[in-house]
């Protein structure tokens, strides 16, 4: 009995040794598909450079709290009335690389605009993740209901550039807003990385990073009016896939093709037709409906 209960033991340790090191080795792989992300997807610059200020544009610094404690900084730039735009800003640099951007749709909208830079980016702080910039785009937009008293249904407008598409997307299915804008976006990661890597299958390829961004299964969910734009010489993100987005997208929709325009140039090379395409869907929505 000694032999058999002393033999029962070892196997019970060596079950255990072998869920520990499974364990030991699942959480290795998570950071580093964590550390993949941080050098495949997200390039956050810590130095602003500029402000509206530096364009002739009054501004508010916004300090934010995420639900998980990550402090988070933006600015509010006010307009001449109460549209508002919520602005996620794309993968690389931070809020400062966008104020000529800025002041031209404040001045071409006349639209307050408040857009944050994402836990990592500029002055906030923490590391990116995709669960993380949701968190980032909650804080924003519960500022602007609770502290700004903006109604979300009719003035508020959900604007989202390259990867800040995939997060605008997630707000906007969570949440009700006059509408939602995505320009230079893409469908999801998997996609991208299938065109960056065709010679490798798309689920290798997910296997070695953590983010999704799924954004083709969720944009149908949305049901109020959605506007997709994108340069049809974008090098980073190919035109195909903003097609494909305001295909899978619920109507009423809109696609502009901005002609010319790559991935960051799409205001500059759209010039006023892209700011009138713009105002025009904006102010061509019917919110009492």
């Amino acid at each position: 009995m000694g032999l058999v209960k002393h033999a029962s033991i070892v196997s019970v340790v060596r079950v255990l040794l072998i869920l520990a090191g499974a364990l030991l080795v699942i959480g290795l792989l998570v950071r580093q598909m964590s550390f993949i992300d941080q050098q495949m997807i997200y390039f956050p610059d810590g130095e602003l450079i500029a402000t509206p200020a530096d364009v002739g544009l009054e501004y508010e610094d916004v300090n934010l709290t995420a639900s998980d404690g990550v402090q988070l900084h933006g600015w509010f730039v006010p307009g001449e009335g109460r549209l508002t735009f919520l602005w996620f800003h794309g993968n690389a640099g931070n809020i400062s690389h966008r104020v000529d951007n800025i002041m031209m749709l404040n001045s071409a909208l006349g639209a307050n605009i408040m857009i944050i830079d994402y836990r990592g980016y500029g002055r906030s702080q923490g590391s990116p993740s995709e669960k993380g910039l949701y968190l980032d785009a909650e804080a924003a937009f519960e500022y602007l209901v609770s502290e700004r008293g903006v109604d979300s249904e009719t003035e508020l407008v959900l604007f989202g550039r390259s990867l800040g598409a995939a997060v605008a997307v997630e707000m906007a299915v969570r949440h009700q807003a006059r509408a939602l804008i995505l320009e230079s976006g893409f469908t999801s990661v998997k996609d991208m990385a299938h065109r960056a890597f065709p010679f490798l299958p798309s689920n290798v390829l997910l296997t070695m990073v953590e983010a999704r961004f799924n954004t083709i299964s969720k944009i149908g969910n949305v049901d109020y009016p959605v506007m997709v734009l994108h340069g049809d010489q974008d090098e980073i993100v190919p035109f195909e896939l903003g097609l494909e987005l305001v295909e899978a997208a619920s109507d009423p929709k809109l696609f502009y093709r901005i002609q010319g325009a790559g991935h960051n140039d799409t205001y500059d090379v759209g010039g006023e037709p892209y700011f009138e395409a713009l105002r025009e869907f904006i102010l061509g929505i019917d919110v009492g409906s």
